[in-house]
This record gives C-alpha cells, sequence and structure tokens, in this order.
C-alpha cells in the first residue's frame, strides 16, 4: 500500500500548520518507519516546546479520511503472496488501528488477521530489533532463518539488527537508502519477490545443516 506517502502528504502539512517547514522528502528522511511516539520526540526537538494538544487525534482523524478516499494495494502484492510458500506476517511500527484501516480498505485483512504485530505489543518500535524477534518467536523460527521485507530504512535496521534476511522494497525509497541501512538485497516489484526469495535460499521448514 502507498498508505505512507498518503500519510505523510497529511502529516507534512499538519506541521506546516504548526511552524515546521517541511516537505514530502522531508517526511521521509526523518519519520517515516517511525513510531508515533518517536515522530513527537523529534518534532518537539525542532520546534523546542510541546506538541500541541490535540494533534495527534487530529492526525489520525484527517489521515484516516484520507486513507478511506485514496490508499490502494501495492500493486502485485496479493499475486506475490499466494505464492509464497512460506508462512508470512505483519510486523509494523504502526497502532493495530491503523493496521486494520489500510488492510480493510485495501482487501488485504482478511490475509493477515491473527497474524500481525504492532507498535502495541512492543515497548521499542523500530529501528529496534524487538518487532521481528517477537514474531520470530511466535512462529518457533530461529531470527537467521526469518526474511523481512521492507520499505523504509528505519524497517531495514531493525532487520538488520535481528539478524534477519533483509530484502529492500524500493518502488517507492531510493534503493541507495536501504542498501545503506544495510538491505541484503532491493526489489522493485512484488512479482519478483517470490523469485528472489526462492534464490536466496528462504524456505519452509527451514533447511537443516547436515551433520558431518
Amino acid at each position: 500500500m502507498d498508505s505512507e506517502r498518503i500519510t505523510n502528504r497529511v502529516f507534512a502539512a499538519m506541521l506546516n500548520d504548526i511552524g515546521l517547514g517541511v516537505t514530502l522528502e522531508d517526511m521521509f528522511d526523518r519519520f517515516v518507519g517511525r513510531s508515533m511516539d518517536q515522530c513527537l520526540e523529534i518534532i518537539s526537538g525542532l520546534l523546542g516546546r510541546d506538541v500541541p494538544a490535540g494533534f495527534v487525534a487530529e492526525y489520525r482523524a484527517r489521515s484516516s479520511a484520507a486513507l478511506l478516499s485514496e490508499v490502494k494495494p501495492v500493486p502485485g502484492i496479493e499475486a506475490a503472496l499466494d505464492a509464497l510458500a512460506l508462512p508470512y506476517c505483519v510486523a509494523s511500527n504502526g497502532t493495530l488501528e491503523k493496521m486494520q484501516t489500510t488492510l480493510g480498505i485495501t482487501g488485504l485483512w482478511l490475509r493477515f488477521e491473527g497474524r500481525i504485530f504492532s507498535i502495541d505489543d512492543v515497548e521499542r518500535g523500530k529501528p529496534f530489533p524487538d518487532l521481528y524477534l517477537l514474531a520470530a518467536s511466535r512462529y518457533g523460527v530461529a531470527p537467521s532463518h526469518c526474511a523481512v521485507i521492507e520499505d523504509t530504512p528505519t524497517g531495514v535496521t531493525a532487520g538488520v539488527a535481528a539478524g534477519m534476511a533483509v530484502y529492500g522494497y524500493c518502488a517507492l525509497t531510493p534503493r541507495r537508502r536501504l542498501e545503506e541501512a544495510g538491505a541484503q538485497f532491493t526489489f522493485a516489484s512484488m512479482q519478483d519477490l517470490p523469485g528472489l526469495l526462492s534464490q536466496s535460499g528462504i524456505s519452509w521448514p527451514p533447511a537443516v545443516p547436515e551433520r558431518v
């Protein structure tokens, strides 16, 4: 989903309203991939004062309205999910409420219901590895046998810190930024993902090295 571009356009407009002159590009550099609490800390530091009361509630209302009218699935995501011979889940710095909105609007909720990990489940969001380590633990899989699909440098950093193979989706984020954050593989089209995972040796159940 291109939800990040939609919600960050709303976010940028609101930041401009309270005195921070930021562009959409600035948003992707400073805020995308971070939790709301992390964003508020950054904003307070830039403003030199607390974020105005009601800011978060207004942002959520305005972003939800924008998502309802604009958000669409990432091209090729359903076919990619159908082709995966692996268990998969969502591990996001967003709240469960936000994911219910975006995944529901795009018709993807039923594919992920019951296998969603959100910022509500951990004390530290990305770039810390906690979300990914929690997901691996729930599935009973060693981190080294997990693959992370990420489209932000913050998320890539978290995946690398978790000790997982990280695949950077660079349709919206420049490939260079994801590679600099540590992505081992990058791709620009979801139709390439199943083959890329297969070629990289990611399989289910995880392969067990032969004993010598």
